[in-house]
């Protein structure tokens, strides 16, 4: 039987929540098309799903602009490699789950071969680089977009945009949370009257690196003025050994703990959250948590992306809002005085009913359909094509 008959995708995430988001993509085409196969690059949860791993995701795990250029002669070689065999599969759709670098790259390829091209999250077009939107009308025939309004601009040039929601929006309840948040203390060995903060320095190498040392200065700080626990969040075993590598190297001695996966129990079971930027802070938000956000890049990535970005906020909450919701602080502001400053203010203050009501609203703007705004209009292109 032919693949195109079955339906068979090639699908391809470059980091931890990519693979998140595409097990779950994978769930709604199969939801509808039961004989769905993949193939591709991804992680735990996409091999899971179902997915034939061509390359396992860590092949593809770089950070900002400077890792892709040291990683250029890897990335250039894997994207041939996966060219080539697209070629011969033929398959009904690409689906690039985010990783913009690397995928849309490898969409524009595939889209010249007749092979419908798909891009599940939008890159940052609305923040900088305006003017990548031309080269990505080139190379993709359907963009998803987790944000409402980010299918603006591709409407503005006719681009075929679907809102289809976060999906975290959906797994996450409010109704719920004072269980959630018991089960989840109970799950990690947190007693009730613990005060507990939780870490996300962020799935990659050079995230942990650049974000751990500033964590731990925060955290021995704070422990010289209250009892407190810490636990921080590893996307999995190699971060994890790489966190307890810090936390050996810059002797911190408080209550702290790693956990590998999970990182929903651990904030869910946190007072407070001091995250990276992305979606951890949407996730938090989402929790209902008090947080601080806190990113760093490589000093010529930034230098980079300073000269670039036009957007006022970095951190989701702020971002689809519109307000200043959640403390920020970027790059150089990232130290251990401020940290522990800002982490001091969100425990001993109460959550204040205006950001209960935006968190509130933000979350229901949220939902959507990942089955019918996705699945659906992803295999209907892939027909359509077929065919012509």
């Amino acid at each position: 039987m032919a693949a195109q008959s079955v339906g068979h995708y090639v699908i391809i995430a470059g980091e931890p929540s990519g693979d998140a988001l595409g097990a779950e993509l994978m769930a709604a085409i199969l939801a509808e098309q039961p004989t769905a196969q993949f193939s591709g690059v991804g992680g735990p949860l996409m091999q899971a799903a179902g997915l034939n791993a061509w390359f396992d995701i860590e092949a593809l795990s770089v950070n900002g602009f400077i890792g892709p250029l040291r990683k250029l002669p890897t990335l250039v070689t894997m994207i041939w490699t996966l060219r080539r065999r697209c070629l011969r599969l033929k398959p009904s759709a690409f689906i690039g789950i985010d990783f913009n670098f690397f995928n849309l790259l490898l969409a524009g390829l595939l889209k010249r071969a007749q092979i419908p091209t798909v891009h599940y999250v939008s890159p940052s077009v609305w923040a900088w680089r305006k003017g990548r939107i031309h080269s990505i009308k080139r190379r993709v025939d359907l963009m998803l977009t987790l944000y409402p309004f980010e299918t603006e601009i591709y409407e503005q040039h006719d681009i075929p945009v679907r809102f289809v929601g976060h999906p975290k929006a959906q797994l996450i309840q409010d109704h719920d949370r004072l269980d959630r948040n018991a089960t989840a203390r109970r799950a990690l060995g947190v007693a009730p009257s613990e005060q507990v903060i939780a870490f996300l320095p962020g799935s990659r190498r050079s995230e942990v690196a650049s974000m751990m040392p500033a964590y731990l200065a925060a955290a021995d700080q704070l422990s010289k003025t209250r009892s407190v626990r810490f636990i921080v969040a590893a996307a999995n075993a190699s971060r994890s050994q790489e966190i307890q590598q810090w936390i050996l190297q810059t002797g911190f001695k408080g209550p702290i703990q790693i956990q590998v996966g999970n990182a929903l129990t651990v904030m869910a079971a946190s007072d407070a959250v001091m995250v990276n930027s992305g979606t951890a802070t949407l996730e938090a938000m989402l929790l209902r948590k008090p947080m601080v956000m806190a990113y760093r890049l490589g000093s010529m990535t930034y230098w980079l992306v300073s000269k670039l970005v036009q957007t006022q906020h970095f951190a989701l909450p702020n971002i689809l809002s519109g307000q200043a919701l959640v403390e920020e602080y970027i790059q150089d502001e990232v130290t251990g005085p401020n940290l522990a400053a800002a982490l001091e203010r969100v425990l001993d203050q109460a959550e204040p009913v205006r950001l209960q009501t935006a968190y509130d609203a933000i979350h229901e703007s949220l939902k959507g359909d990942l089955r019918v705004q996705a699945a659906q209009p992803i295999i209907a292109m892939a027909a359509s094509r077929q065919n012509a």
